[in-house]
């Protein structure tokens, strides 16, 4: 028997049929996720809702037929999306994504910013509360700033992406999990409800926030092919991925693409200086979301390739050049600071110590994995000082592309590592919490256990 899962994700909207006896992933299908609409809000990100649904529709259209036995609708997203919908189910906002900064726009009344004048009225507890998730791209930040502009109505629902797609899809009302609730900005890690004084404190207690509903609670169903098939409440992609990539709670894990994220996981609520976030069967993940990755170091490959670009020549995929050039180098004492983005390191980087024999491909990529693998060591001391993990685990394209990558971090944490077992390991999760809802398996922790090499 099988089930449909969907990824709505950044770049692509992707599915597969989700084989349950076997655990294999068939007919693995993505979309391109729709373009960004034009004249928005100056610092604006938003994306037509109904290009969104439509890709949804044809994606599970697509997929049903090849699963003309499915059981169920499992499904997670990009973090952070909104929609804003009324009471009788009807959108009244576009698409708002976590690259939205509209917040950051001066405030009228010359107070700053907008994301200024917000933190300012909650009290530092209060923002530990939420987990320490307050920045501008959260849904929160955007709520924020309607209200300011006198464009948020009352009782209007804000609806994170997943859920607003679902509660289209089969006409239910929406509502959310903890780990979408979580993406919000809003929820109170201590309660596991919405802070209703933080809500209070900006403005936002006119809107209805939505119910939050428990783990493979079924939302509503979907037809298909005449059958009436369930669908459950949607996922945060980051929790989702980290169960593909059988985590568990011995382990680091160290997540480098595009960004990085290194996260542990908690049996129990230990707020601190870090990022908290709901995870699955009661656990917590402590993480830091902004250690330099690929952005970083993409900084570093435009400026080698800008010469031969300037010159119409277009260079093939440069990483297996670099790779090859960094493990030529053992050793350098050039040194490369890769926070060209605000990091928890700070937000401005530099290339120093340099001689006329270290400024060499090999040598800045070398110095900039030992940065990158320096700042990873550093998040992971301040996450667990007793350093009580056995075991690395990576993810994402650049840690499982570059293994000269993984050897120099490898080297830094004195510890072995594995990497995740899946290509999509965002697809692979949502099989995980399919065998769970449909009582294939008793728990998460117990089937990633099993399935761990």
């Amino acid at each position: 028997m099988s089930f449909i899962g969907i990824d709505l994700g950044t770049s692509f909207i992707k599915g597969a049929v989700l084989n349950l006896e076997t655990r294999e992933l068939h007919h693995v299908q993505r979309l391109p996720f729709p373009s960004q609409l034009e004249n928005c809000a100056p610092l604006a990100c938003e994306f037509d809702p109904n290009e969104i649904l439509n890709a949804v529709r044809k994606l599970i259209a697509d997929l049903s037929s090849f699963a003309p036995d499915c059981e169920g609708i499992v499904m997670c997203a990009q973090m952070h999306g909104m929609v804003l919908m009324n009471s009788r189910g009807e959108v009244q906002s576009n698409c708002i994504t976590w690259r939205d900064q509209r917040v950051m726009m001066p405030h009228p009344r010359g107070s700053g910013s907008y994301y200024q004048a917000l933190t300012s009225r909650i009290d530092p507890q209060h923002v530990k509360q939420l987990g320490n998730e307050l920045d501008p791209g959260r849904p929160i930040s955007y709520l924020f700033w309607f209200a300011e502009q006198g464009k948020l109505g009352a009782g209007l629902i804000p609806v994170s992406l997943p859920d607003f797609v679902l509660s289209i899809l089969c006409q239910s009302t929406p509502g959310v999990e903890l780990t979408n609730a979580g993406a919000y900005g809003a929820l109170n890690l201590e309660t596991l409800d919405w802070h209703e004084e933080v809500i209070e404190d900006l403005g936002l207690a006119n809107l209805h926030w939505p119910e939050i509903r428990k783990l493979g609670e079924v939302v509503g169903h979907l037809d298909l092919q005449g059958r009436q098939v369930p669908c459950y409440t949607p996922v945060g992609d980051y929790q989702c991925a980290l169960v593909g990539a059988l985590f568990s709670a011995e382990e680091v894990s160290l997540n480098i693409a595009t960004g990085s994220q290194v996260s542990r996981m908690s049996p129990r609520l230990a707020l601190g200086d870090y990022q908290t976030r709901p995870f699955f069967e009661r656990k917590f993940l402590n993480t830091f979301t902004a250690p330099p990755g690929g952005r970083a170091l993409n900084v570093l490959v435009d400026l080698l390739c800008e010469l031969p670009r300037s010159q119409g020549i277009n260079l093939k995929d440069p990483w297996e050049s670099l790779a090859r050039a960094v493990e030529d180098v053992e050793e350098t004492d050039l040194e490369v600071d890769l926070n060209f983005f605000p990091t928890p390191r700070g937000d401005h980087g530099q290339i120093s110590n340099i001689r006329q024999d270290n400024l060499t491909m090999g040598h800045v990529f070398r110095a900039a994995f030992q940065n990158m693998a320096e700042s990873f060591y550093e998040c992971a001391i301040r996450l667990d000082p007793e350093e009580s993990w056995k075991n690395l685990l990576f993810s994402g394209g650049l840690a499982c592309k570059l293994e000269v990558l993984r050897k120099v971090i490898q080297q830094r944490f004195a510890s072995t590592y594995r990497i995740t077992p899946f290509d999509e390991d965002t697809l692979f999760g949502l099989l995980i919490l399919a065998s769970v809802f449909s009582g294939r398996a008793k728990s998460i922790e117990e089937l990633t256990h099993q399935l761990r090499p």
